[in-house]
């Protein structure tokens, strides 16, 4: 059974063999480290601040309507994964979906990931002789600084190219502009790909490509949104015998002799003790390092201060059916307009909608507490719809109902000397708190996928519960796409995310003026 929680006075002469494990956050890492755990008979506690359970995992309802945080494809390369998806969801709680995602430029749809046929007619003749004559340029006059992602990709496609398919989005997403973003970012995703190559792949017969790289077609999908699949989750650790814990906020973790003795929380301006064998934490890290007691030093302190987030806020728009579109979310490349990415509900499920009409998400990506962020959500409301207008895919009078949600902390920032930082902090806490244990993408500041989140936790359980030494930070260090499936073989399991420049002051605010433009 897990352990009681106490009162701060409260003694506890257990030696920490006799305690159970502290799971401090219910999203994919730390459900699925309880759902582990209490499925083997050990003591679990889930700390969770929020309501709710799947972090930026969740599906959020609102008046019978269901959306997804960011979009959620169920698809991996870990078999082990796989299996527990389904151990975890009944089979027939799973849809499969077709993958469909297209950029918009100028008033048009071009296909994801770019084929140059397509591009080439959308664009239109004279703009494609442009956009050749722009990438025979840089053959000549190549960018002198191919470090960043507006040198690399304008050096393979043309400062054209670049400009109406690369620039804006990623400014968006990342809050700075693309000649400070890293090269790696790009060489990832596009890899040897060229404005040539990409001609030459889509006129030849495919007989005639070797080692042909593609995106997944398909994906599975739980029919009500990828929280259903963390609310079954849920279920399973309670009947297991585990203990989940809401509006938890955990003040400190407390520490002793090289171990963590136990997780203090904040639970309705009442102070609770949860003894702990071990933390299990998907809790951001910065904020475990903050949370120690007694307090880590100053230069691991300050090494957790420099580790920051790019935060994410939804718009859901409720409109008629025949606002609708194919695609699970369209890439907004227009600098016109300040929403990233919409996706339709609709194609993702049609469980997620109503009958006769659909649900748009437009995403827009910020930093807390900026312009956006602190917008009223009436304000917020009234610019999506706008923006949906002037990007021409519905009528203002055509939206029916509207819905806000913040999600703080969506994606951890790889800046300049994050690497570093993040290395002086595992060491601290593999040195002086050996049974506390970071899982997950804020957990381990690392940017990882649902599925890599979920590995990071069960080979954890497993160093916790049978000794082994697991090095859970080599999960997600491959350097293929995630998404990507090579037809000679191969598989990978890496995902990885822009180095960014470090924020300051006097950066500030350039960031505000290219998030807001």
């Amino acid at each position: 059974m897990p352990p009681s929680p106490t009162d701060p006075n409260e003694s506890n002469d257990d030696g920490p063999d006799g305690e159970g494990t502290v799971v401090i956050g219910a999203g994919p890492a730390g459900l699925t480290a309880a759902y582990a755990l209490t499925k083997r008979g050990a003591g679990v506690t889930v700390l969770e601040a929020d309501t709710v359970v799947g972090g930026i995992s969740r599906t959020v309802e609102r008046d019978g309507w269901r959306f997804d945080i960011g979009g959620h494809r169920f698809f991996t390369k870990v078999p082990v994964v796989e299996a527990l998806w389904h151990e975890i969801l009944p089979d027939d709680e799973f849809l499969l979906r077709p993958r469909m995602s297209r950029i918009y430029y100028d008033g048009k749809l071009f296909d994801y990931p770019l084929r140059a046929s397509n591009a080439l007619k959308n664009l239109g003749f004279v703009e494609a002789v442009k956009c050749v004559l722009s990438y025979l340029w840089v053959r000549v006059r190549p960018p002198k600084d191919q470090s960043t992602l507006e040198g690399w990709v304008a050096s393979r496609f043309g400062w054209r190219l670049y400009r109406t398919f690369f620039k804006t989005y990623n400014e968006k997403v990342w809050g700075v502009p693309a000649s400070h973003i890293s090269a790696d970012w790009a060489a990832q995703r596009i890899k040897n790909l060229s404005l040539v190559s990409a001609v030459v792949n889509a006129l030849l017969p495919k007989r005639k490509q070797t080692n042909i790289t593609t995106l997944i077609e398909e994906f599975q999908y739980p029919k009500y949104g990828p929280g259903l699949m963390w609310e079954r989750a849920h279920e399973h650790v309670l009947a297991q015998g585990g203990e989940v814990r809401f509006r938890t906020r955990v003040t400190s973790i407390r520490h002793a002799n090289g171990r963590a003795t136990a997780v203090v929380t904040d639970e309705g301006g009442r102070e609770v003790v949860h003894p702990a064998a071990h933390v299990v934490s998907s809790m951001p890290l910065p904020q475990l390092v903050l949370a120690m007691d007694p307090p880590a030093p100053d230069d691991v302190v300050a090494a957790a201060r420099r580790l920051s987030h790019r935060d994410f806020l939804t718009v859901a728009l409720v409109l008629p059916e025949t606002a609708s579109f194919p695609d699970n979310w369209i890439y907004i490349h227009s600098p016109d307009v300040k929403v990233g990415r919409i996706q339709n509900f609709g194609s993702w499920s049609p469980y997620l909608v109503k009958d006769g009409m659909t649900c748009l998400g437009l995403e827009y990506f910020v930093f807390e507490g900026d312009e956006l962020w602190t917008a009223p959500d009436d304000e917020l409301a009234a610019l999506a719809a706008k923006e949906l207008a002037a990007l021409g895919l519905a009528r203002i009078d055509e939206v029916r109902a509207a819905y806000v949600v913040r999600m703080p902390k969506a994606y951890p920032v790889y800046d300049e000397g994050y690497k570093d930082a993040v290395d002086v902090v595992r060491d601290w806490l593999a040195g002086n708190v050996r049974n506390v244990h970071p899982v997950g993408r804020n957990g381990m500041h690392k940017y990882n996928n649902q599925d890599h989140s979920m590995l990071t936790a069960l080979l954890t359980v497993e160093n916790i519960l049978d000794g082994t030494n697991h090095d859970v930070w080599t999960v997600n260090v491959e350097e293929d796409y995630h998404e990507e499936q090579r037809t000679s073989g191969g598989a990978g399991t890496g995902r990885d995310a822009p180095v960014l420049p470090r924020r300051s002051t006097e950066s500030d605010a350039t960031v505000e003026s290219v998030s807001a433009r």
